[in-house]
């Protein structure tokens, strides 16, 4: 392969030293060697002298400027795949509008001879950076549409129901998002991000058993929603190296303009304070519970003993837990109950109830 590349180089500085030469036969003519031959052969000799050197000097210095440029190649190669999508396209942008402004600026030094060369020069790669780095700092405004748009035009390109909605790591484990995919009530698509999947590798990968059936679980769950659902997308770029997994949550959900879904509390008040919309799949089983009245009876199977004495403890479908007075001695019994009331709390509700046919008095004192 050296051989090779050998020759190509010595043939292509032969043919660059004779351009060369050629070029500035004016100074070579000068030269006393040449001042007593014909045109003709001065052509010749100029051709040739340039056939040697540039020859020699390719054959030489060849070889290094390749593997030169092949190394700076592999290292500018290697620093692209390194940097986001979104830098390089916003760099891209800032420096073409830096060197658009800086040509502008450029005509007007036009006339003032070395003075206002270097000064193009100097404003040219002033201007080139000076946007590439602005640009890139900005990215995220850039690479966001709507934050160009006025705000009436902001709340109209988007319909709310139709904006992405970027799974968090909870939610996948959970596993219930799953179902509520299937059954249609979530529009839009689902953006699953890089971190996400990466974040569910390592817990997957834990030397705790508990992490390790969790992380699994949730891997399962992806597989599923993929196979199920046409609108998952993994979102592959890097957000922010220097941010944890929640902040990079909803930096992103700022980026795409959509819905972090979620049932993790404080991410939860977190992207409320950084008026992030999110979708919380808790609220979401809390507000499909079905209604319960005071005075309605209801059928549960009392499964234990409450806090307070003679209470018995069971639990509906939905996990709603029903705290019967006087149920303590009918623990493992099937029993029709009435509804006495209904207690909501930030973990759920709870409903108290008592046996049919018997008063509170009549309750408590069983």
């Amino acid at each position: 392969m050296t051989r090779v590349v050998r020759q190509i180089m010595t043939i292509v500085g032969a043919l660059v030293g004779i351009g060369l030469l050629l070029q500035s036969r004016q100074a070579v003519r000068n030269w006393p060697v040449l001042r007593v031959m014909g045109p003709v052969r001065e052509e010749v000799v100029i051709a040739a002298l340039g056939l040697i050197v540039g020859g020699i000097v390719g054959y030489v210095f060849g070889p290094i400027l390749v593997a030169w440029a092949s190394r700076t190649a592999a290292w500018g190669e290697s620093r692209l795949q390194r940097t986001p999508a979104q830098d390089l396209v916003s760099g891209s942008i800032g420096l073409i509008v830096g060197l658009v402004i800086a040509f502008l600026i450029g005509v007007a030094l036009t006339g003032m001879g070395y003075l206002g060369m270097v000064l193009r020069v100097a404003i040219t790669v002033a201007c080139g950076y000076f946007g590439m780095r602005v640009s890139v700092r900005r990215k995220d405004d850039l690479m966001r549409p709507q934050s160009w748009l006025p705000a009436r035009m902001k709340h109209r390109s988007t319909p709310d129901a139709m904006k992405p909605k970027i799974l968090d790591t909870s939610v996948i484990i959970d596993g219930r998002i799953a179902d509520i995919c299937q059954s249609g009530f979530l529009e839009g698509s689902l953006v699953i991000p890089a971190f996400v999947l990466e974040e569910l590798r390592h817990i997957a990968d834990s030397a705790d058993v508990l992490k390790r059936n969790r992380g699994r679980r949730g891997l399962d769950i992806l597989n599923r929603i993929q196979k199920e659902q046409n609108n998952v997308q993994i979102y592959e770029r890097e957000v922010d190296p220097n941010l944890e997994v929640d902040s990079k949550l909803l930096k992103l959900a700022k980026i795409l303009d959509g819905k972090v879904v979620t049932n993790d509390f404080n991410l939860n008040k977190v992207a409320e304070l950084q008026g992030v919309p999110v979708l919380n799949i808790n609220e979401l089983a809390n507000a499909v519970k079905p209604v319960v009245l005071p005075g309605e009876e209801m059928v549960v199977h009392v499964i234990k003993d409450g806090k307070e004495s003679g209470q018995g403890i069971g639990y509906l479908d939905d996990g709603t837990m029903i705290v019967v007075d006087g149920g303590r001695k009918y623990i493992g019994q099937t029993m029709t109950v009435l509804v006495t009331s209904v207690l909501q709390t930030a973990a759920g509700r709870m409903i108290f109830a008592k046996l049919k046919g018997q008063s509170g008095i009549e309750a408590e004192a069983r």
